[in-house]
């Protein structure tokens, strides 16, 4: 398990190997005739050759003078706002790139889709940067490839073409909705997050971006996804609105002769949470940060189910088996600026980001890893999706998805959700000794399924625990305040040393009026 440096969290403002250079030539090249149209197949095929053969890293040398340039020296150097891709034909998408240097050395490629399926390589042009302050000779360089691109769209405004979408590093990407900043990011692959001796982060090597009509709804992105065990055909149809959706169709490759993959993570999301109301940290004067507060999972048999983040002391990792799930996601529930009290990094505009599978995913697991953080400049949580079966080399496995970063709209259970999880004990007569080993939990819930209930509806809190707690005490009472219901729950950790695995919903009748609340309460 690795931790995610700043540079992937959030991007700012030698020469490439001979195989680099070759693609677009094997892309257009054909036995005979005119060269064929670019589409998903083409890209599939390539992706298949690909694994046929042994992996060969891009060749990430830079040259001295850009190598030795600092964080701030590397965000010194723009791409030219004049010199975007489709400007100059008043297209509704813009495309432009980023600057490789010591945080984002590896080069990937861009291609160009014309409307009739021709491709076209859009060249490093030193022209086309501003420098800034830096003193660098670029003429010296060669064609160094880019580090990763941004697309633009008038996302809040017709007379400004905000940034949309953005990929960088390895194989990271990130969408906008309106209203929305950056926070947590989505990937095309993860390998061996867990499970093995070490994480292996696939890259995308290639970009092709398809010249978008003069009104089109959506702007689409293809990717060559490639790592020493695994290659993947990836396309992106991005559509702006104040829900952007992005649309993922992925075929993915093992190669042959690697090493057997541990955990191959499908839709992976990852995010950063420092501390919450659940995990609140003295001496700091904001109440919460994190960009997500919780992991959220809709299973085909109807349960949805809450898990509240943690910044744990140890890596700590846990899973959710279930056959083809209809979602799940990293969410960012709490929209309110006093619970973050942070005028820089707004974290109440943060999106959450919802996977939904298109088709039936069969047989696996929901993973969240959550990794201890001493700051907020690293991303620490990790989920995704892991298939039961991983397929064999050569054969090919397909997962299409949408990924929802949704604002103050988002996606929530049908019923009743969990609104905040406060742990702590309020005003008691017990002693500290007969609070030892104690923990107390205060949840609050909301929903049109609590709503339409009449006042003196009598609802239940059922909670339970594993092996390593005793409940104690669970009582459910409506919140005057909120028009919702809250939940107290007070276990016993009987070994310290040990997790406690606690679920709890509210009940009527027979009936679960609200999602499942489960929480890992973390060893001592």
């Amino acid at each position: 398990m690795t931790f995610v440096p700043s540079a992937y969290r959030t991007p700012r403002r030698g020469h490439l190997a001979p195989r680099w250079l070759g693609t677009v030539a094997v892309l257009l090249a054909c036995a005979a005739g005119p060269a064929a149209a670019f589409d998903f197949e083409e890209l599939t095929r390539l992706a298949r050759e690909r694994a046929a053969q042994p992996f060969k890293a891009a060749d990430a040398a830079l040259p001295a003078e850009l190598a030795q340039l600092d964080y701030d020296g590397l965000r010194d150097i723009r791409w030219r706002p004049e010199r975007a891709l489709w400007r100059d034909q008043e297209l509704p998408y813009e495309a432009m790139f980023f600057h490789r240097g010591a945080l984002q050395p590896q080069p990937v490629l861009v291609n160009e889709v014309a409307p009739d399926g021709s491709v076209r390589h859009i060249g490093y042009d030193r022209s086309a940067f501003d420098f800034g302050a830096n003193r660098l000779q670029p003429q010296r360089w060669g064609d160094l490839g880019f580090a990763g691109l941004r697309l633009h769209y008038p996302l809040n405004s017709v007379r400004y073409k905000d940034e949309l979408a953005v990929f960088q590093g390895a194989s990271y990407f990130r969408a906008l909705g309106q209203g929305q900043q950056y926070g947590l990011s989505a990937r095309g692959l993860a390998i061996d997050t867990v499970g093995a001796k070490g994480e292996e982060f696939p890259r995308f090597t290639e970009f092709w971006l398809v010249r978008p009509a003069a009104h089109a709804p959506q702007v689409t992105v293809y990717a060559l996804l490639e790592s020493p065990r695994a290659t993947g055909a990836y396309r992106f149809d991005i559509e702006p609105d104040a829900q952007t959706v992005t649309r993922v169709h992925s075929r993915l490759f093992l190669r042959d002769g690697g090493a057997p993959v541990a955990t191959l993570g499908v839709a992976p999301l990852t995010s950063m949470f420092f501390f919450g109301e659940n995990q609140p940290r003295q001496g700091d004067f904001r109440p919460e940060v994190h960009d997500s507060d919780g992991l959220m999972v809709a299973a085909a048999n109807g349960e949805w189910l809450w898990r509240p983040l943690s910044n744990p002391r140890s890596p700590s990792v846990t899973s959710f088996a279930l056959t083809d799930p209809q979602g799940f996601g990293l969410m960012q529930r709490d929209r309110q600026w006093a619970s973050y009290e942070d005028v820089e990094a707004r974290y109440e505009r943060r999106p959450s980001a919802w996977v939904r599978p298109l088709g039936k995913w069969g047989p696996g697991r929901v993973e969240l890893v959550q990794l201890p953080t001493p700051d907020e400049t690293h991303d620490n949580i990790v989920a995704y999706w892991v298939p039961r079966e991983a397929p064999r080399p050569g054969q090919a496995l397909e997962f299409n998805y949408e990924i929802l970063w949704q604002g103050d709209q988002q996606q929530r259970p049908p019923g009743s959700w969990v609104t905040q999880t406060r742990r702590g004990m309020g005003y008691t007569r017990q002693s500290a000794e007969q609070l030892r080993g104690q923990v107390q939990y205060v949840l609050d819930f909301a929903g049109p399924a609590l709503q339409a209930l009449p006042p003196d509806t009598p609802l239940k809190a059922v909670v339970s625990s594993d092996a390593n707690g005793r409940v104690l005490e669970q009582l459910a009472y409506p919140n005057p305040a909120t028009g919702g219901w809250r939940v107290t729950l007070r276990v016993q950790r009987l070994n310290p040393g040990q997790p406690v695995e606690l679920r709890a919903f509210l009940q009527h009748n027979n009936d679960a009026v609200s999602e499942t609340w489960t929480h890992l309460l973390l060893p001592e």
